[in-house]
């Protein structure tokens, strides 16, 4: 019996270790669409084609349902800085892990919902 939770301690282990690595291969593996997104969006709000991204900050978004047999949806977020035309705007872009799929929010914007 000693053995099986030595063993299962030590695929637990690896199993951590190994998610670690993989959460920094997904945040290096996104960036480029993240940081595209971003553009895309403030090259048409900021309408200025020339301007530039900056990744300002990058974090791993753990799924809210995790388990054995149910898993969440795994998020990369990513905080860019745009500039150009003597603008500049921060975006958060959010890319869902495997698909192409990233969104990118202005959160300094304020949105009125008009009825």
């Amino acid at each position: 019996m000693t053995k099986l939770w030595t063993l299962l301690a030590l695929c637990t282990t690896m199993a951590v270790t190994t998610g670690c690595a993989t959460q920094n291969q997904l945040l290096t593996q996104k960036q480029g669409s993240a940081t595209q997104a971003a553009l895309q969006r403030a090259q048409f709000e900021m309408n200025c084609p020339t301007a530039t991204g900056t990744v300002l900050s990058s974090d791993y978004i753990q799924p809210a349902i995790q388990g054995p047999w149910v898993s969440g949806l795994q998020r990369v977020e990513y905080t860019i800085g745009v500039q150009g035309c003597d603008k500049r705007e921060v975006y958060v872009v959010l890319c869902q892990v495997g698909t192409d799929t990233c969104f990118a929010a202005n959160p300094n914007r304020n949105y009125v919902l008009q009825r």
